[in-house]
């Protein structure tokens, strides 16, 4: 069953009649037009949501599409003539009629609009999520989803919504700063983790009701007559369910915004960890653990989650991009969203269950894990296409050879050109597969950090004193990441070990805290390479560049070839334990790379670009 476009714009009829005239006039020279074949899905991702495997190329914006995100942004305008052609690893090859052939058959090319296109069954994510098997109408009309066989769109969106929090509320933010104040001068880890002769768990339990006393303070400092009636008999386990809220909050604000609370999360999440100790429950009463809240236990618990499966849903989360559109698209582009979340909200409300304004949450925080994705993979997308651009595997410039040598640069490996090329390849793939899956990383680092079936050592690390603790969730989901990255790299170079409640990664948080810095490094590294054509525009800065680098594309290629060598080189420590080519040894030789750049020969350029850090502070 089709949904017609007045059902999402009913809330706007001045609207619905400029876009009935529109399609009008754009499908009046189109009556006749024919369905497109079955096309099969590739493993390269789609690079709108950066989230589904990429089925279209579209030729005129010379970008691959899922098929979701495609006919999203092609349904109207001059878009929705775009000529488009299947999306492979390999240039397919076009013949005489317009039209592209695949090893399927062939596809017309010269029509945007695509009518009952059937996705084939698409290669599982690290967290096993399949995605759905599906058949989308999609034309000038909003997409429709259709469910076709076993899996549909909805149940992939319901596995999805598992790992997605929910959005804070006003209430809770107002909680959330007062969580921030009492981490701010808690000295918790300062009292805690040391080693002394006194009982560890009489300082546990001083310093938790140290946290709760300061909470209470605070609630009553801001709201009288509340914390009157909360803590007038001084009884923290009494309200032992606002400790545990005003904790999960400070748990999921930092999942949703990882830059957020760098200081204090630690003690966040060490405070809750040790309140689950029986020893020290057996004093406090209680405990500060509670799971976090998403979209999906939102609305499970609700009774509600019919709301996944509706077809309005697509349009409802969909991100917005400014992009090469004028006032007037965007702005029809915001209304037929907030139709479409208004529409939703009436449709399932509950009175008395659940009101129109949780329903809005929940459907702002599945849109805020499109812009997360947005914002966290695309850049490690971006430089694996300035990866194919610049550089080719068979083909060595002597000036930006990738090849490195053990002993030279501070290198601790030894690859010839094509082996690093293949080397940097597969591990921004396995950035991207971490990165599309962290959601359901944190929460396995959160469910192994706060376990009750293991206690933490307090060892020496070499970096001071630090919670050693296993993993066994998040190593088998990282076991997981490897065997996709390596069924997508199609070979692998390098070791595959994994460092988890070791002396390198103590616990979950490190990990955690470790690949956090992905787009901290990759963001700031390609806005620097997109922003060098607009900084040359001047004269003065265009003459530097070519008297000191050769020219525009050489001072990119110059930089992106010191970033692909000695980012990817094992650097970053003496030994092979803590880098090399292991998993988390990548990622230690790029922060060594980031660590570097105030001796590169670049660095004026970088500047230029805007460029303060890649902490996301000033200074570097």
């Amino acid at each position: 069953m089709k949904l017609e476009l007045g059902q999402i714009l009913v809330a706007d009829p001045e609207l619905l009649e400029q876009q009935e005239e529109r399609l009008s006039s754009n499908l009046a020279d189109n009556d006749n037009e024919q369905d497109a074949e079955v096309i099969t899905v590739d493993d390269t991702l789609c690079i709108d949501c950066g989230d589904q495997p990429a089925e279209l190329f579209c030729t005129a914006c010379d970008e691959q599409f899922c098929i979701v995100c495609f006919g999203y942004l092609h349904r109207t305008g001059k878009r929705k003539d775009h000529p488009t052609k299947k999306y492979t690893e390999e240039v397919a090859e076009t013949n005489g009629n317009g039209e592209v052939k695949t090893n399927e058959g062939t596809i017309a090319s010269d029509h945007a609009s695509v009518n009952n296109m059937d996705i084939d069954d698409q290669s599982e994510s690290a967290s096993g999520v399949t995605t759905p098997n599906t058949t989308l109408s999609i034309s000038a009309e909003p997409i429709v989803i259709v469910s076709q066989g076993s899996v549909t769109f909805g149940s992939w969106l319901m596995q999805r919504t598992k790992y997605i929090p929910i959005r804070l509320t006003r209430a809770e933010r107002k909680l959330l700063r007062l969580l921030e104040a009492a981490l701010n001068v808690s000295e918790y880890t300062d009292k805690v983790d040391v080693l002394a002769y006194s009982s560890k768990a009489k300082r546990i339990v001083g310093q938790l009701q140290e946290i709760c006393s300061i909470l209470a303070g605070l609630v009553v400092a801001t709201d009288m007559k509340l914390g009157q009636e909360m803590f007038e008999d001084k009884d923290f386990a009494r309200n032992a369910k606002w400790f545990k809220k005003i904790f999960e909050i400070g748990r999921r604000y930092k999942i949703m915004n990882p830059e957020k609370m760098r200081d204090s999360f630690g003690k966040l999440m060490y405070m809750v960890m040790d309140s689950r100790l029986p020893e020290i429950q057996q004093v406090m009463g209680f405990d500060l653990y509670m799971p976090i809240l998403t979209v999906h236990s939102f609305l499970e618990s609700k009774d509600c989650l019919s709301l996944l499966e509706d077809n309005l849903v697509v349009a409802a989360t969909a991100e917005i991009y400014p992009e090469h559109k004028n006032r007037s698209q965007i702005q029809a582009e915001i209304k037929q969203k907030e139709a479409a979340i208004e529409t939703l909200a009436r449709r399932y409300h509950k009175p008395g269950i659940v009101s129109p304004d949780e329903i809005r949450q929940c459907l702002y925080s599945i849109g805020d894990n499109h812009s997360y994705l947005r914002s966290n993979k695309n850049p490690v997308e971006k430089m694996q296409k300035y990866l194919q651009q610049y550089f080719q595997p068979d083909k060595i410039e002597s000036e930006y050879t990738l090849s490195i040598s053990y002993g030279r640069g501070g290198a601790r490996l030894s690859h010839n050109h094509e082996k690093q090329f293949y080397y940097v390849n597969q591990s921004l793939t396995l950035w991207s597969i971490i990165m599309n899956d962290m959601f359901m990383l944190w929460s396995l680092a959160d469910q192994d950090l706060l376990s009750t079936n293991g206690r933490y050592r307090l060892l020496d690390t070499g970096q001071g004193l630090n919670r050693v603790q296993s993993c066994p969730a998040v190593s088998r989901a990282m076991q997981g990441v490897i065997s996709t990255a390596q069924k997508r790299a199609k070979s692998w170079i390098g070791s595959s070990v994994v460092h988890l409640g070791d002396r390198s990664v103590p616990n979950a948080w490190f990990f955690l805290d470790k690949y956090l810095q992905v787009p901290q490094i990759l963001n700031p590294l390609e806005s620097v390479i997109s922003n060098i054509d607009l900084v040359a525009r001047d004269p003065f800065v265009y003459d530097w560049i070519r008297s000191q680098f050769g020219g525009i594309e050489d001072l990119k290629k110059t930089i992106l070839c010191d970033f692909f060598k000695h980012a990817f080189d094992g650097s970053g420590a003496d030994n092979f334990q803590e880098a090399g080519s292991c998993i988390d040894g990548r990622l230690t030789s790029a922060w060594n790379w980031a660590n570097s750049i105030s001796k590169k020969p670049y660095l004026k350029i970088f500047l230029l670009c805007g460029f303060t850090g890649f902490n996301g502070t000033d200074g570097f």
